[in-house]
């Protein structure tokens, strides 16, 4: 803790909605191709947070802007292998024009942190930084070292953020054996005694896809039997309404079984319609984890409006489930059919890790003591994070960035939605589960 110009003690709790709306004030929009303007700014207000309370950061850039801030908190048992936090700095742009608040204004109302990042995922972020400085001005060690990533360029893959960092700065990493991030900790009220909160356990693997189809270039106004564009929409469509077989993973049966266990009703993941209806607004986060998906995403044909091209190009987000790569692109190139030339724009892994363990434990102690009718259970994300590159150097990586959630709130729908939004309470009780959690990791 700290004295603020008041006299008054500032504590983690106090200080975290502030560090969360600086850290959203920095546009660190992530485009793709290096022209985002923000990045840097983000690692150097982190590192000077960092540095303020005696930590020696580094910055480290992989390409011009492209920075990710890293640091070491040495534990009370430098013996004992370390722990890895991880957070991303960039987020997905967003247009002003379609918010209620800018989306880089870092705005208070309602109860909430309004912006882009909000979750996704400077509200962690700022829940890190509170507890570390809060921690640090106190003198309170953690049981064991303590590994700080900062990172550029999750929402583009990582290249220039984790995957730079695993590839060229391995040392970084030196006896991490476990790891925590985004997208997991956060609340599902089930009745007025039982909060279920979603520990990310697993997470689909990613086929970013480029599809192209070659054709006969013609006149508009002639006939053309070998039309790339036709051809292109018809697999694009065939892909688009395809129906995925449900495949039921390690995780997702834990995670069916514990609500099934907490309703007092049996969950039936064939049944996806009446399994859905009971989950209200994690229902979509829920029902991406039950099968494979490719969703078409962008489009590409065509000069002049009387000319037929030669060539026809579509993007997929092609997303599979542990243990199902194969199958999934087996049944890709049977849907699209031999026309169609599928190639890798970015591609990684699936991962799935057991929900067990003393960190397991030390999650579940955290989140009790906060709330009582708290119970963590297993979940797997549709989407990817971090988590695969530091998985690569043999790190069991969980997702628990704690929240607890208002039932009402479209937490799913807040992910690089319009509205982003973080609930001003959730932070505080993330910051006090967070210090707990890290009493007893």
């Amino acid at each position: 803790m700290s004295e603020s110009n008041t006299g008054r003690t500032v504590s983690g709790e106090d200080e975290v909605v502030d560090l969360c709306r600086d850290l959203i004030r920095i546009d660190t929009s992530n485009y793709g191709d290096h022209s985002g303007p923000g990045e840097r700014a983000a690692a150097e207000y982190v590192a000077e947070k960092l540095a303020e309370v005696g930590l020696e950061p580094k910055i480290i850039e992989s390409h011009k802007g492209r920075a990710s801030t890293v640091a070491r908190i040495e534990g009370e048992d430098p013996s004992r292998p370390a722990l890895l936090i991880h957070g991303h700095t960039d987020v997905v742009p967003a247009d002003a024009a379609d918010w209620t608040h800018h989306p880089f204004s870092g705005e208070v109302a309602d109860g909430c942190v309004w912006g882009r990042g909000a979750v996704d995922m400077k509200d962690m972020d700022a829940m890190t930084l509170a507890v570390v400085r809060d921690r640090l001005r106190s003198g309170r060690k953690p049981p064991r070292d303590v590994v700080l990533a900062f990172l550029a360029d999750e929402e583009a893959g990582g290249t220039y953020g984790a995957r730079h960092l695993v590839d060229k700065h391995r040392d970084v990493f030196d006896g991490v054996t476990e790891a925590i991030g985004e997208v997991g900790g956060f609340s599902f009220t089930v009745n007025e005694n039982l909060r279920l909160y979603l520990v990310e356990t697993a997470q689909k693997g990613m086929h970013w896809m480029r599809l192209t189809v070659e054709g006969t270039a013609g006149h508009g106004s002639m006939t053309n039997d070998d039309n790339a564009i036709t051809e292109l929409c018809e697999a694009v469509g065939r892909l688009g309404r395809h129906q995925w077989p449900v495949r039921v993973t390690k995780t997702v049966r834990s995670f069916l079984d514990e609500l099934s266990d907490a309703l007092g009703t049996p969950l039936d993941p064939e049944d996806m319609d009446a399994t859905l209806a009971k989950l209200g607004g994690i229902a979509k986060m829920v029902g991406a984890t039950l099968r494979n998906s490719a969703a078409p995403t962008m489009l590409g044909a065509g000069y002049k409006v009387n000319v037929i091209p030669g060539q026809a190009t579509a993007h997929v987000d092609g997303r599979f489930l542990p243990g199902y790569e194969q199958e999934f692109l087996a049944d890709l190139d049977r849907i699209l059919g031999p026309k169609v030339k599928r190639e890798d724009v970015h591609g990684d892994k699936a991962l799935e890790t057991s929900f067990d363990g003393a960190l397991v434990d030390a999650m579940q102690v955290a989140l009790r003591a906060e709330d009582p009718i708290a119970r963590a259970v297993p979940y797997m994300l549709s989407g990817g994070t971090d988590a695969k590159s530091f998985d690569d150097l043999g790190i069991r990586c969980f997702g628990f960035a704690p929240l607890q959630l208002p039932p009402e709130l479209d937490f799913a729908g807040m992910f690089h939605g319009v509205d982003e939004r973080v609930p001003v309470d959730g932070l505080k009780f993330g910051v006090r589960v967070l210090d707990r959690f890290l009493d007893a990791c």
